[in-house]
């Protein structure tokens, strides 16, 4: 399975401006800059969309990993937090922070650390950052079961 994105830049870096854009059509021509990336200018820019792959990665995997171990998540909220910082006189990802708080019923807390430090080391976009990825990991309660009822008619 192959998924595609392209990025078309014209300039030079900090006065260019450039548009990125998936197959899929879920980017469209989004803008960036130099000004939405190395500042705090409105925008997108690289370390966003990584956060984005990996918090919306290891949510899908912590609820793998509650499935199989017989635990339906209520809700699971995820952020990332990518640090970009330069290093010397080249910039550089050091870290992704991911911060989860989840309302699983019946999980214990011994088992619920287990399932999200599994989904962390594994998801297919730690993976590929192999870099220090930090967790903080929040089990709160879980509302009520909601009564069954039937699906709308179709």
């Amino acid at each position: 399975m192959q998924r595609k994105a392209q990025a078309i830049w014209r300039g030079s870096l900090q006065l260019g401006k450039g548009e990125i854009s998936t197959l899929s059509g879920a980017l469209k021509g989004v803008p960036y800059t130099f000004n939405t990336r190395f500042s705090e200018t409105p925008g997108t820019n690289p370390e966003e969309l990584i956060a984005a792959a990996h918090a919306s990665c290891f949510a899908m995997a912590c609820s793998a990993g509650f499935s199989d171990k017989g635990f339906e998540p209520e809700n699971l909220e995820v952020t990332a937090n990518v640090t970009l910082q330069k290093l010397g006189s080249a910039w550089a990802v050091t870290s992704s922070l991911l911060q989860l708080k989840a309302q699983v019923a019946g999980v214990p807390l011994d088992q619920f650390t287990s399932i999200v430090e599994e989904a962390k080391n594994n998801c297919p976009i730690s993976k590929l950052l192999n870099l220090n990825i930090a967790l903080e990991a929040h089990l709160e309660e879980a509302p009520p079961p909601r009564p069954w009822a039937p699906p709308p008619p179709q």
